[in-house]
């Protein structure tokens, strides 16, 4: 990919290091409104994939709670609320039935917590497991064996690319495994945008719907208490959002203003002021991080990004 700075690291007036990476932010009608870098090359979505993959979930006859939608659609923290709302869509399902490594919670507060107590990695407390529990309710609810369910040749998964490629608009580049086991299907930034977007927009009487909602009703649910995620959908009102491993990233309007980025270095912080200044893009002002991180370059301009 043909990155371009996007962001660099400032210290005593001097530019101590710098990110490269691609953003593209796409107008409700899926016109190109800014691009910076390759926008039009695949890279691994990582877990800015899980609301693709929890739309495919609903459109095969899921019916989750809000916050059921919301936990398929998140790499939690591990908090109990998150543990809570995993169990539920389990309904009654072993943990031990997920497909997902045991880990410890996400969150350093609460694996801390976690390793205080004596507890080992568990299956449940992994990030993925809101995901992996959708999987394993699609199953049961279509009479497919979950034996393999992460296999891509199985039905699920099969579904689920295909449900990819029809949001994406493209097909799967190449398909590898995701760190919690599951497939992983590449696809451009601008193919995420276009995802997120349509996720975002969708009529109220529709499975993607559901998604959308559940995301919006709980952003608790799909980061954390101290998820820059959760806190960059509070302050921008029914903006949906995703974050993933190698600093990967979603974003999308109600009216379907999407965004798309990817940093190069797989440095996640350069994800939030990236991040901060395409929604300023938008017209919305959040929080971008440290001070002695700035957004650089054509983005810097178009933002109107001042030097620290």
């Amino acid at each position: 990919m043909s990155h371009e700075p996007l962001a660099e690291l400032v210290r005593g007036g001097m530019v101590e290091g710098v990110h490269h990476g691609s953003l593209v932010v796409l107008a409700p009608d899926g016109s190109t409104l800014f691009a910076a870098g390759d926008v039009d090359t695949a890279v691994y979505p990582r877990s800015t994939a899980k609301p693709l993959q929890a739309t495919a979930m609903a459109r095969l006859g899921l019916r989750l709670s809000p916050a059921g939608f919301a936990i398929a659609a998140a790499s939690h923290s591990g908090e109990p609320m998150h543990l809570d709302a995993v169990l539920e869509v389990l309904d009654g399902r072993s943990p031990d039935r997920l497909g997902n490594p045991a880990d410890f919670p996400f969150d350093p507060v609460e694996r801390d917590r976690w390793i205080a107590a004596g507890r080992a990695p568990a299956r449940l407390a992994h990030n993925c497991s809101g995901k992996h529990a959708a999987m394993l309710a699609t199953c049961a609810l279509n009479g497919w064996t979950a034996e393999g369910y992460l296999d891509p040749a199985h039905p699920l998964q099969r579904a689920i690319a295909a449900t990819v490629e029809d949001l994406t608009g493209r097909g799967i580049a190449r398909v590898a495994v995701d760190g919690c086991g599951a497939p992983l299907f590449a696809t451009t930034l601008r193919g995420l945008a276009t995802a997120v977007s349509k996720i975002a927009t969708a009529a109220p009487s529709t499975p993607d719907h559901l998604v959308a909602a559940g995301i919006r009703t709980h952003p608790e649910l799909v980061g954390g208490s101290r998820r820059d995620v959760t806190a960059v959908m509070r302050a921008v009102p029914g903006l949906i959002a995703k974050d993933g491993f190698e600093a990967v990233q979603v974003a999308a309007l109600p009216d379907g203003t999407a965004i798309a980025i990817k940093i190069a270095d797989g440095g996640d912080r350069a994800r939030v002021p990236v991040l901060a200044a395409a929604l300023k893009l938008c017209g919305f002002d959040v929080p971008a991080g440290p001070d002695t991180l700035r957004v650089t370059g054509k983005l810097a301009a178009s933002a109107g990004s001042t030097s620290p």
